[in-house]
């Protein structure tokens, strides 16, 4: 987090060199306040006990300084209230200098450093923010809450270049970082019981979209390739390691006036090295996916619904193995989770949003932690998922 506040503080400095300076430059100041209740019997989701909850708080302020004609400074702070999805607290989603070096009639490239936003997924550069995204809980087959803090963005530089020709808009996304992992996010990802430390060591992603002229398709491919170190202290059972995680995404989405489908489908290879024993290893392919489809009945009610599926083992699918290889204290419905979702929101005002949604889950796959599985809280093979939240924006 240093270099990234040593970034912005670089690039403030140098904007009293442009003629545009910092007292003259235009900066736009947004933010939103979310709350609502969420419920998830059945299941350790949200918390232990299943009971309703308010642990689903979102306040975030973010804003857009110009430095110069080609330069901007952008940030997002935010306070979260998640429950078990993701750590409680204040975290600096992303600041990061952005550099537009590049504009012809066809093509226009930027640079990002400093905490950069991922804009390689469907969702992924607006699920920071409850008015942009499809859903209140997004489908966790792609957008696993557990990992929203090292999925949203990361430390280092970013590069992106849109280009039109005869066949359609084309965009290009690259970026390279690291995410600082919390002692809090460690224990969601590996378990409760673990007193050593996990540590990103770099997150190197890519992605390409193709919108075809005069369609309303768009398709894309995004490649990721992450690894992990864990220091393990002499008095936990567990030993260090290294976890790797590699993505390969295809994503759709096809517009009209009223409707809206997408859908993203991932296999992502999971290697771990250590942890368990010194020598242990393991080497896994997982799957998922998701549809969805949007509705907007009037300008201001739109439904949703969707299908999402995943499993951790591409050659255990329902989890025999997971069960067999755990001596049967792992059920097998961790090795999956599969749902049926459903929901509305309806825009009071402009600046004002209530939303409402219900999931129906079989599996326990995408619940944390996901290392050392939580079989006591997670008991259930069958539970849903009811949320309701009032968003306000300014």
């Amino acid at each position: 987090m240093n270099n990234t506040y040593n970034i912005a503080a670089v690039a403030l400095f140098s904007a009293w060199f442009y003629p545009a300076s910092v007292a003259a430059a235009a900066i736009d100041w947004n933010g939103f306040i979310a709350q609502g209740l969420i419920q998830a019997p059945d299941s350790g989701f949200v918390n232990s006990s299943g009971d309703i909850s308010a642990e689903l708080t979102e306040l975030g302020l973010n804003s857009r300084l110009r430095l110069a004609p080609a330069w901007h400074l952008s940030g997002q702070l935010v306070y979260l209230d998640g429950g078990n999805r993701y750590p409680r607290g204040l975290r600096l989603d992303y600041l990061f200098l952005d550099w537009y070096f590049y504009n012809s009639t066809d093509l226009q490239a930027n640079l990002y450093l400093g905490r950069i936003k991922n804009q390689h997924w469907l969702y992924s550069s607006t699920r920071d923010v409850p008015f942009t995204r499809p859903s209140i809980v997004l489908p966790q087959s792609v957008y696993f809450d557990a990992f929203r803090d090292i999925a949203v963005g990361s430390d280092g530089m970013a590069l992106q270049a849109r280009h039109y020709n005869n066949l359609g808009d084309f965009t290009f996304n690259w970026s390279l970082g690291t995410t600082p992992v919390s002692t809090q996010q460690s224990e969601l990802l590996l378990g409760g019981v673990i007193d050593g430390k996990l540590k990103m060591n770099f997150d190197h992603q890519a992605s390409l979209y193709w919108q075809p002229q005069l369609s309303r398709f768009s398709f894309g491919i995004v490649l990721l390739d992450s690894n992990f170190s864990y220091s393990a202290t002499e008095t936990e059972p567990f030993f260090a390691a290294d976890f790797t995680v590699s993505r390969v995404m295809l994503n759709m989405r096809y517009q009209l006036e009223k409707w809206e489908f997408s859908s993203e489908i991932q296999q992502e290879r999971l290697q771990i090295d250590g942890f368990f024993a010194p020598l242990f290893r393991q080497d896994q392919l997982g799957q998922g996916g998701y549809v969805m489809a949007q509705y907007r009945h009037s300008a201001q009610l739109r439904w949703f619904a969707m299908l999402d599926y995943s499993v951790a083992n591409k050659d255990d699918r329902r989890g025999q193995l997971l069960n067999e290889n755990s001596g049967g204290t792992v059920p097998a419905y961790f090795a999956y989770q599969q749902s049926v979702a459903g929901g509305l929101s309806y825009d009071i005002s402009s600046s004002l949003r209530l939303s409402a949604e219900i999931h129906w889950v079989e599996g326990a796959g995408r619940l944390s932690p996901v290392i050392l599985p939580d079989v006591v809280t997670n008991r259930h093979k069958y539970w849903q998922l009811y949320a309701a939240q009032l968003t306000y924006r300014f």
